[in-house]
């Protein structure tokens, strides 16, 4: 049998406010080519299928559509929700889905009641494990003492392992959304740790021959049959330059064979550019990016007026701007140095120039400073 192990959709994400369904629908859709190319069997999508609790409308008709590709490819589907998704939500349908060949795994109290599939070596038991909330889960798994990510995951695969027993010679799958130690987060991951609880141990998940690991976005091997797929897409600047890919793995007579990558395509690439404004707008060596998500980090001692709008029209997709410079100069020394020694009327005109965009005080403007921080001056003697 032969497996395509996916995750962190999170259709519906969008980049610094730029809207990816275009991209997202572009990406996914190609794995049902990949379907046919390489005679996939079943596709898993271990947690984040949707990004946020409550999909739009445009969300769930792009997962709508990759489902229907997926099934016209082949491919049986196998999907569980992770900590961005709503299980309650993603299951509706589930019982008509599954009999369509779309099996969402969601509920908690049925984690160790594996979709059953066959091929010519027997059956292969798919266990989809839901994100697991310990604070919820400790109650729906009737452990309450369980606070922590490995205390209910651990619990769960106590609950798989026990019903492979009963299943002598069966090959296992398990799919599972959590922060597994070794992994290497990136930026764009939501955060499910509360206090260092949510790291869970890789022998946690022994006695099943692959777990498809969901939550972590960069591609991984914790070990042979322990991996991480990552997002099919980068959702954030931190992913420069990050190959994305899925995990094409392969079950014999004997359990697991083989896994191998298989790269994804980039609908849109990610770049970061550094320098001025003026230098972003006119270096020629800029060509080649133009068409990509820009994040510009602009080294302006002085912050240029508009720049956003300015980026945009060499850049279109330009969706996220830093201001770097003002606080050294272009004879590399700091404000603080800068300002050192000067009078409080030099440091005054100084700052309203730099928040102008080096526009100057004007002489009334001056005048009327002078006055101020005299008056300052004599009130401080005062008191």
């Amino acid at each position: 049998m032969r497996l395509l192990h996916t995750s962190d959709w999170h259709i519906g994400r969008s980049l610094h406010g730029a809207d990816l369904l275009r991209e997202q629908e572009a990406v996914l859709g190609r794995l049902a080519d990949v379907v046919v190319a390489e005679s996939v069997d079943v596709v898993v999508v271990a947690g984040d299928v949707y990004d946020r609790a409550v999909p739009s409308a445009d969300a769930t008709g792009v997962l709508d559509r990759v489902l229907m590709r997926l099934r016209s490819a082949g491919a049986t589907v196998v999907l569980t929700p992770g900590n961005h998704d709503s299980a309650r939500r993603l299951a509706f349908g589930a019982g008509l889905m599954a009999r369509s060949g779309v099996y969402v795994r969601a509920a908690t109290a049925a984690l160790d009641e594996p979709v059953l599939l066959g091929d010519e070596h027997g059956e292969v038991a798919v266990y989809g494990l839901p994100y697991l909330e310990p604070e919820i889960a400790r109650h729906e798994l009737d452990v309450p003492g369980a606070r922590s990510h490995e205390a209910v995951l651990t619990e769960a695969m106590d609950r798989v392992r026990s019903d492979l027993f009963l299943r002598p010679g069966t090959r296992s799958v398990v799919l599972a959304h959590a922060f597994v130690g070794g992994g290497v987060p990136s930026e764009s991951e939501r955060d499910i740790c509360v206090g260092g609880v949510d790291l869970v141990p890789a022998p946690v998940f022994d006695g099943v021959d692959y777990v498809a690991l969901g939550h972590l976005h960069r591609p991984q091997t914790i070990t042979p049959r322990l991996r991480y797929s990552g997002s099919p897409l980068a959702y954030s600047f931190g992913e420069v330059g990050q190959d994305k890919q899925v995990w094409l793995v392969d079950l014999d007579a004997g359990g697991l064979a083989g896994v191998r990558a298989l790269p994804l395509p980039t609908p849109r690439r990610l770049t970061v550019l550094t320098g001025t404004l003026a230098e972003l707008l006119a270096d020629p060596a800029h060509a080649a990016v133009e068409e990509h998500f820009v994040s510009a980090r602009l080294t302006d001692d002085v912050r240029p007026t508009d720049p956003m709008r300015r980026l945009q029209t060499r850049f279109p997709h330009c969706v996220h701007l830093e201001w770097t410079g003002g606080t050294r100069g272009g004879d590399g020394r700091s404000y603080q140095e800068r300002m050192r020694g000067r009078s409080d009327l030099e440091v005054a005109g100084e700052f309203v120039a730099h928040v102008r965009g080096g526009i100057g005080i004007s002489d009334g403007e001056r005048e009327l400073l002078v006055r101020a921080l005299g008056a300052a001056a004599r009130e401080e003697l005062a008191g």
